[in-house]
Parts: C-alpha cells; sequence; structure tokens
C-alpha cells in the first residue's frame, strides 16, 4: 500500500499518513469557515421573522458577507414600499369616509329645503305669494341636487377611469368654443370676456380639458360684480403649455390656494350655493390637469380678482410636422397618465 502511495503522488510513505489529519483540518476549517459565512444570513433570517410580526422595520447590513448585505439593502427597499402603500391605503381609506360624510352633508342640505318646502306646499290655506315662493324654493334646490350629482359622477369617472386617446390640441380654438358654451351665462352677468395670446399645441383629451376651461371660465362669473371682466391669457413658458384664466371679481382672500382644489371647498359657502356652486368644478379641474401630467395654480391678483393657472406640456414643432411619432407619444402620454 505504501508502494501504490510512492508511486501515485510521488513522495515518501511517510506523507501518505499525513491525509487523514489534514483531511480533518481542511473539514474543521471547511466548517468554520462556513459558520462565518452563514452568521450573516442567520441574522437577516431573524430580522425577517421580527420584521413578519412587526418588532422590527429595518434590515441593517452586516459587513461580513456582500451577498447579505445586498439581500438585506433589497429587504429595506421592499419594507419601504411596502410602508408607503399601507400609508397610501390609509390614506386613501380617510379620504373616501371624507368624501361620503362630505356627499352626505352636501345632498342634505338641498333634500331638507325640498322636503320643508314641499310639506310648506301641502297647506290648502298658503297664500299664493307664499306658494310661488316655496315653489321656486323647491324647484331651485332640485336644480342644484341634479347639478351636484352631475358634478359628482363626473368627477368620480375623472379619477376612476382613463382618459380616451391622446389627439392633438389647439387650446385657443378649445376657448372659443368654452365661450360659445357658456354665452348663456356670461350674457347674464354682463361679462367682458377677452382672449388674448396663443399656447402651443397640448396632447390630451379634447373632452376633458374642455371640461377644465369651462368649470374655471364659469367659476369666474359667478365671482364677478355684474359687468366684470373676464380674460383667458394663452402662452408658452419653459415647454409648457400656459391657459390662465383671470377675473376682477373680489378674489379668495387669504385662503390657500391649495383647499380651493379640495372637493366641496368654498371661501363663502352662503354666497357659493346662491350662485349655484357645487363645491365640485375646481376639484374636476385638478383631476383632469394631473392626468395630463400638467398642475394647476390660484393665487390672487394684486389689483383684485383671482387667477388659475394650468399648465400642460406642450408639443414640439417636431411632432406637429410628424403624425407618426404623434401617435408614439399619445400612447406613450396613455400609458403614463394610467400610472396616476
Amino acid at each position: 500500500m505504501a508502494g501504490v502511495g510512492f508511486l501515485v503522488w510521488d513522495t515518501t510513505p511517510y506523507l501518505f499518513f499525513l491525509i487523514p489529519p489534514i483531511a480533518v483540518i481542511v473539514f474543521c476549517l471547511s466548517l468554520l469557515i462556513g459558520y462565518f459565512i452563514a452568521e450573516p444570513l442567520r441574522l437577516l433570517v431573524g430580522r425577517v421573522k421580527e420584521y413578519r410580526i412587526g418588532d422590527e422595520k429595518i434590515f441593517p447590513k452586516d459587513g461580513r458577507l456582500y451577498e447579505a448585505d445586498e439581500l438585506a439593502k433589497s429587504f429595506n427597499e421592499l419594507a419601504e414600499t411596502l410602508d408607503r402603500q399601507e400609508k397610501d391605503l390609509i390614506l386613501q381609506d380617510r379620504r373616501q369616509k371624507e368624501f361620503v360624510s362630505d356627499v352626505a352633508h352636501e345632498l342634505r342640505t338641498p333634500l331638507t329645503a325640498i322636503s320643508g318646502n314641499a310639506e310648506m306646499l301641502l297647506d290648502p290655506d298658503l297664500p299664493p305669494e307664499l306658494h310661488d315662493k316655496f315653489a321656486h324654493i323647491v324647484m331651485s334646490e332640485s336644480s342644484r341636487l341634479s347639478r351636484l350629482t352631475k358634478d359628482l359622477l363626473s368627477l368620480q369617472r375623472m379619477e376612476t377611469t382613463s382618459p380616451a386617446e391622446f389627439r392633438l390640441i389647439h387650446l385657443k380654438e378649445l376657448v372659443y368654443e368654452v365661450l360659445d358654451m357658456l354665452d348663456p351665462i356670461l350674457r347674464e352677468v354682463e361679462a367682458h370676456t377677452e382672449v388674448k395670446g396663443e399656447a402651443p399645441d397640448v396632447l390630451g383629451d379634447r373632452d376633458r380639458l374642455k371640461q377644465v376651461i369651462f368649470n374655471l371660465v364659469e367659476n369666474a362669473s359667478r365671482f364677478i360684480d355684474k359687468g366684470g371682466h373676464i380674460t383667458i391669457e394663452l402662452y408658452g413658458l419653459q415647454g409648457n403649455s400656459i391657459i390662465a384664466v383671470k377675473d376682477d371679481g373680489t378674489g379668495f382672500g387669504d385662503v390657500d390656494p391649495k383647499l380651493l382644489f379640495d372637493r366641496f371647498y368654498r371661501t363663502d359657502a352662503s354666497r357659493a350655493r346662491n350662485t349655484g356652486g357645487t363645491g365640485l368644478g375646481l376639484a374636476i379641474v385638478k383631476s383632469v390637469v394631473q392626468a395630463h401630467d400638467g398642475t394647476v395654480r390660484a393665487f390672487n391678483l394684486p389689483q383684485g380678482g383671482a387667477c388659475f393657472l394650468v399648465a400642460l406640456p406642450s408639443v414640439t414643432p417636431e411632432l406637429n410636422q410628424d403624425p407618426t411619432r404623434k401617435k408614439g407619444i399619445s400612447a406613450q402620454k396613455r400609458t403614463s397618465t394610467q400610472k396616476h
């Protein structure tokens, strides 16, 4: 046997007897190295178990094993994502509850008025002048209830469905269409309207963007004095197409402009109700503009009145001349919108 070892390993027979001890040493070293390699992973497994029961939300890096540190980094990113999603769900749930509460409150007001005045109309001894008065209130509140329901359905549709296929839209043409639609209302308040400037074309849902301009101009018409002025300015700025709707009314005072776009928010509740406001018009504006990757702001003008500023991404001149690229960006835009 020693002769075989000598022939195989080309060494002295005595070295053959060193192989078992060397193998034992190598085996022990392997166990030791495996232990130190596996230790960071065991710690990570423990952290994962603690995370599952809610005791731990951070996976610290051990520093002894690169792969374990990368795995801890991935777990941290996953935990942050889950935490954000949990907060978003909580916020969404709270907003839904607030929305339901607000809707119930807003519906209760006209329903109470309709019920009370309808009951008065049942009185056989009611004088004719009071009969006409109560009948007018019932009709007025019924109309407001109808507008509120319509705006609620519009807002729900805006927030739960994606816009139709985006098309090239000439904003000035859209503004004039809206002014034609609002002509009876503008004539009633004897409003002086003016359209200034030009804005680059945009890609968007024509009906929804028309709703944006309609709501802003209609909102301005309710807060100007008789014979007041409404100006719609169009221009391009830093890659955006700007629509500025200005009026010379009373403005909105010291109110935080962001609140104006909340559902059912009113700067003056009694005045808004008397002039037909539902408190949803600006919320619809915000929803549509955000679906088009745009922004909307409001501020008081130094000379009096308010200005609502809508910024939408402009279409480049190259896109105007290349219909194939237009289709591609339209599809890309729809995909981006659906993520919101």
